[in-house]
């Protein structure tokens, strides 16, 4: 495993508990808005090992409910399973942020229960998934199928989201988006902020109000849609 942060307590990010956040190295999309551009092209240098992240899972027993594995992509890494279990036998709630590319590993971890909850990103409508990843040889249908089975599983909580760029999406795209992820339980509009570590340059969040008719149309197919960093 290649860590690459700890984040040492959050109340936002786990939906109903404390938890802290690791973050791994490494991700197969290259998203012009990624906040995480260190995380993603960077030199992989680390001040934190397993045997850290660890030593501290353990003094904060008791103190915090959960923990977040984040990236980058996380599933990208070797060892991920045993990884996730280790984190459990320490008694922790698992939340996996994941970016859909690997429906086989994701479906084998929430089905031995080694994570909690899922949360997925949905980076734009099928038509616009290239460019806005920036792979244009992404396969779609692989994300598809990790929508597909979130949606059609009980095992987990599980969120969509997608983080809003003005230079990516409007609200033609969120039909799309909504018939992509149809039947979905909970999908959340995040604003964009430029956090001064982007893989691009230029980009910028929309408005409230535009975001508040985006919801809008992806609530004809989803069955609850909230707005998350959004002043």
């Amino acid at each position: 495993m290649k860590l690459i942060g700890l984040q040492k307590m959050t109340v936002l990010d786990f939906p109903g508990r404390v938890a802290c956040i690791v973050f791994t190295f490494g991700c197969n999309f290259r998203c012009p808005f990624c906040h995480n551009a260190s995380l993603v092209m960077g030199d992989g240098n680390s001040d934190i090992t397993e045997e850290d992240f660890f030593a501290y899972l353990k003094k904060r027993q008791g103190i915090l409910d959960g923990v977040v594995v984040t990236g980058g992509e996380p599933l990208l890494q070797k060892g991920i399973e045993d990884f996730l279990r280790k984190i459990k036998s320490l008694g922790y709630e698992i939340k996996l942020d994941t970016n859909g590319t690997f429906p086989e590993k994701l479906k084998s971890i929430v089905k031995e229960g080694i994570v909690d909850y899922v949360a997925m990103d949905i980076k734009n409508a099928p038509e616009y998934y290239g460019i806005t990843s920036g792979k244009e040889d992404i396969d779609i249908a692989k994300i598809k199928e990790s929508v597909d089975f979130l949606i059609n599983q009980e095992k987990v909580e599980y969120e969509f989201r997608t983080t809003v760029v003005a230079q990516f999406h409007s609200e033609s795209m969120m039909d799309e988006i909504g018939e992509f992820i149809k039947g979905a339980k909970n999908y959340y509009l995040q604003g964009f902020v430029d956090s001064g570590d982007l893989i691009g340059s230029n980009m910028s969040a929309l408005p409230k109000a535009n975001m508040e008719k985006m919801a809008d149309i992806v609530g004809k197919y989803v069955e609850n849609v909230s707005l998350r960093g959004v002043n």
